[in-house]
């Protein structure tokens, strides 16, 4: 039996339901790209759940070997990890690094690239270690695994290039002024060529973004009708980067830990295909304040969102000027 989507938007749809069964509904060699950022191996158990440190990398092991066959030859799976504490030591947990080995020396992944992720408004943790006792820094990175099926996924830096620097402005004005093309000490050969205007500069593979939104629309409609928002949502520029990167429009975009659906919005604003799998059918739910149309009032959003927690499925949302439902 195929299992039906809650709701549908103009490029993707969103399921409600155990990963494992809803991956298998996945066309093999179908999927571009794979983002997702799954529940984390930490000590305090969250309310979205999340797994054992002891058990989770063969837990995460089982979603990513069922979705390898599903992902194109130059497909990638790009995971984001955060980091973690051993309980009661003042030492950190390696469950993220061994996901990493795990999958590549046991599933037959290639690390195409390892990114870390810096976000500046994390606050400080954990507790005992960083606030109370005041031995230990800010855990403010997470690890962003980008897995590939093959050693040449698709990718194209030219479509993420970061804006270059004032200096890097006024070098390009005026190369002549600042350098002369020879070889460095380091054995780096510099030509005249590195005054060129590329339109901007090669990103780093450390992403600097803050996930500190506050009054972005499916915040403000879940304040609204006072129901409480995912948790643990990533910031809408972290999936944004990779589907500029590895996929081109119409590429099909898969979340398997879907949560508040902020990968979907991403897919959604950038013309590519998606499906957002969630297991949560209340954040199921609160996702659809994402994806409807400016015409919806707050009474005809509360209506869809019930209808979803009552079991319902809605359908493609459209405008209200096109669709009286």
């Amino acid at each position: 039996m195929i299992s039906e989507a809650v709701y549908r938007t103009q490029y993707g749809s969103v399921y409600c339901g155990d990963s494992l069964d809803l991956i298998d509904e996945l066309e093999n060699n179908s999927v571009s790209l794979v983002i997702t950022s799954p529940p984390f191996a930490l000590l305090r158990k969250k309310e979205y759940g999340n797994e054992e440190q002891s058990e989770y990398v063969e837990w995460l092991g089982k979603f990513a070997t069922q979705i390898k066959p599903k992902l194109k030859e130059d497909g990638s799976f790009v995971v984001d990890l955060g980091g973690a504490y051993q309980r009661g030591k003042p030492i950190r947990s390696l469950y993220n690094f061994k996901v990493l080995i795990y999958f590549c020396e046991e599933l037959g992944y290639h690390l195409a690239e390892e990114f870390y992720w810096f976000n500046p408004s994390k606050l400080p943790s954990p507790i005992e270690w960083v606030n109370k006792r005041k031995i230990r820094t800010k855990d403010s990175v997470n690890t962003v695994w980008w897995f590939s099926k093959t050693e040449n996924p698709k990718s194209d830096v030219t479509k993420v290039l970061a804006p270059y620097s004032k200096r890097m402005e006024k070098l390009l004005e005026a190369p002549d002024k600042f350098y002369s093309a020879k070889e460095r000490p380091s054995g780096h050969q510099i030509s005249m060529s590195f005054g060129k205007d590329n339109g901007g500069a090669i990103p780093a593979n450390l992403l600097q973004i803050s996930n500190s939104e506050s009054n972005g629309k499916y915040l403000s409609m879940c304040k609204k009708m006072k129901i409480k928002p995912h948790p643990a949502r990533f910031p809408i520029r972290l999936p944004e980067f990779f589907i500029d990167f590895l996929t081109d429009e119409n590429d099909l975009v898969v979340d398997i830990f879907g949560g508040s659906c902020t990968t979907g919005e991403a897919c959604e604003k950038k013309g590519r295909k998606w499906r957002c799998f969630e297991l949560n059918r209340e954040y199921v739910a609160n996702s659809i304040f994402r994806f409807l149309p400016n015409d919806y009032s707050d009474k005809d959003a509360s209506i869809l969102y019930n209808k979803i927690i009552r079991g319902e499925n809605i359908g493609e949302i459209v405008s209200k000027q096109l669709n009286i439902f």
